[in-house]
């Protein structure tokens, strides 16, 4: 019972990492309430989209608290890789992306395809409605 408890953390773990970040940032612990995106529904009246669900897994939404991706408070406008304290990629430093309707839609649909050498290795989003659902919700994070 001992061994399959080990295989499922390890499992979750291989999960989490999938994410993005880097191997030196810590995955928050599982036994303690993070800081997610229901946190700020509650306290911004703005409703999470279900398909925000998978987001929620490594970013949290309120300002300053990075996980294994970056917080994502105040993305929309915001210039890519600019979140103080975030160890993000060369590559996504180098973009010069801004985050706006256009380019949130882009790199939700595929991350790795939109700026290659990004450590966010997410798949993408293929249906387009639920992007625009996404990018909406990401408008309200202040």
């Amino acid at each position: 019972m001992a061994r399959s408890g080990t295989m499922v953390a390890g499992l979750v773990a291989l999960a989490l990492a999938g994410c993005g970040g880097t191997k030196d940032q810590a995955a928050p612990d599982a036994a303690s309430p993070s800081p997610t995106a229901s946190t700020a529904v509650a306290e911004e009246g703005t409703k999470m989209p279900p398909v925000f669900a998978q987001c929620a897994a490594c970013h949290a939404v309120q300002a300053g608290q990075n996980g294994i991706g970056p917080s994502l408070a105040g993305v929309f406008g915001r210039k890519a890789a600019s979140v103080p304290g975030y160890d993000y990629s060369p590559a996504l430093k180098a973009s010069g992306m801004v985050w706006d309707d256009a380019s949130l839609d882009k790199w939700l649909a595929n991350p790795m395809g939109t700026v290659s050498g990004t450590r966010m290795t997410y798949a993408g989003q293929g249906d387009a409605a639920k992007r625009h659902e996404l990018i909406e919700y990401l408008k309200t994070l202040k």
